[in-house]
């Protein structure tokens, strides 16, 4: 038995398909690593295998109608999404994944999985054709968007007789899956890591109506902190103004301008990890006027910000162990984000390309380029929330190694 399963809860969600079976074999491995298991069979999964074969498996009851006047009393879709550590999906047709990317919950699967707090992952199974059709991976890059993770689907040969990607991945390697994901999870926990992440712009006054700024919506580190509390990571965002949402389960800081954000960065320490995504106004007026100054009188002199990255990165009293700095570059971008890193004294710089409007500031969209010490590592243009999955993958993994 593997120490690491052992007790884990697992939700496991039955769909229609030729490869509802595995999902059998699948929960043969789980129950022999000491995973507690409770299924959820779908009305197209209870034609390819049946309630009685589940539960003789699981050894608890199968969940099959949200109608069940025996039991939603209980509130199952809600009971059900907050008991388990975890949501598989195996198999996700075709018409599954496009009934979550639409937010349905016409079933008691559906339902449990909206109302879930915990992470869904789903195996996907389907014709070639079923899983490269447009509207498939528009609902696939949706779903990713929200949050939920894909083991699969594999290429292989399938039970219609044709070649190609869309068979499910083999109850083998789901369980891989699984465990990585359990095994990352508790590494990052048991280190107890810390993070600081800014994100927004900066305002800088001149006068009582009048201020320096620029058009940062602040989504990538809004996403990234997101991201790293998702990962078990304690995360600390502060924020310059903003009209997103505040993230859950972070320590949330609201600022205004680039001096208060640099105040609340230093109180923030010590951390492991800093992630500096903020467009900070790198100037700020010398003198700051009481009153509206009239057109005739404009006359401003700037002085330089304190500068919030080379802080972090040349405070060696508490430095953190990973310093993140975001360069956002018109022209030459590779050139200027490597003369910053070794500038900065940062660890990685992460570059994209602001006079883009596809990727720039305030949209929703974004391509970057990481550069470490070793790589450079190019992420092309998706959503910022995959974007910002990506980088806390690759700070993950630079912690449990």
């Amino acid at each position: 038995m593997d120490k690491l399963f052992n007790r884990k809860k697992i939700i496991l969600v039955i769909g229609g398909g030729i490869s509802a079976y595995k999902s059998l074999d699948l929960i043969r491995l789980l129950k022999k690593q000491g995973c507690q298991i409770k299924v959820i069979l779908t009305e197209s999964g209870k034609k390819f295998v049946t309630p009685l074969s589940v539960a003789s498996l699981c050894q608890n009851k199968v969940y099959e109608n949200i109608f069940d006047s025996t039991r939603e009393a209980e509130m199952d879709h809600i009971s059900l999404s907050r008991w388990c550590d975890i949501i598989l999906f195996a198999p996700a047709t075709a018409n599954s994944i496009s009934k979550l990317a639409s937010g349905r919950a016409d079933d008691l699967a559906s339902t449990v999985i909206l109302a879930s707090n915990k992470q869904v992952i789903l195996a996907p199974a389907m014709n070639v054709r079923m899983w490269i059709h447009k509207s498939t991976q528009n609902n696939f890059n949706k779903l990713l968007d929200y949050g939920y993770v894909f083991v699969g689907p594999t290429t292989g040969e399938m039970a219609c007789g044709e070649y190609g990607e869309g068979k499910m991945s083999s109850p083998e390697e789901i369980y891989e899956f699984i465990k990585n994901y359990f095994l990352n999870r508790d590494i990052v926990k048991d280190k107890n890591l810390k993070a600081l992440v800014t994100a927004g712009p900066t305002k800088e006054y001149i006068d009582p109506v009048r201020f320096i700024t620029n058009n940062s919506s602040g989504k990538q580190g809004y996403e990234i902190a997101n991201s790293l509390a998702k990962s078990g990571i304690e995360t600390t965002l502060i924020s310059g103004p903003s009209k997103l949402k505040k993230p859950q389960n972070v320590n949330f800081i609201k600022v205004e301008t680039a001096k208060q954000m640099y105040m609340e960065t230093k109180k923030a320490l010590p951390v492991d990890i800093a992630i500096c995504a903020a467009a900070v106004t790198d100037f700020k007026p010398e003198k700051y006027e009481i009153y509206k100054i009239k057109k005739n009188d404009l006359n401003i002199n700037f002085k330089r910000n304190p500068d919030i990255l080379e802080f972090l990165s040349k405070n060696n009293s508490q430095r953190p162990k990973l310093v993140v700095g975001f360069a956002a570059e018109t022209n030459n971008i590779l050139k200027f984000a490597k003369e910053k890193k070794i500038k900065k004294h940062c660890d990685w710089i992460i570059v994209n390309d602001v006079s883009n409007p596809e990727i720039g500031f305030d949209s929703e969209y974004n391509a970057v380029t990481i550069i470490d010490d070793k790589n450079i590592e190019k992420i092309s243009k998706n959503s910022k929330t995959n974007i910002a999955n990506k980088i806390v993958r690759k700070i993950v993994n630079n912690f449990i190694q």
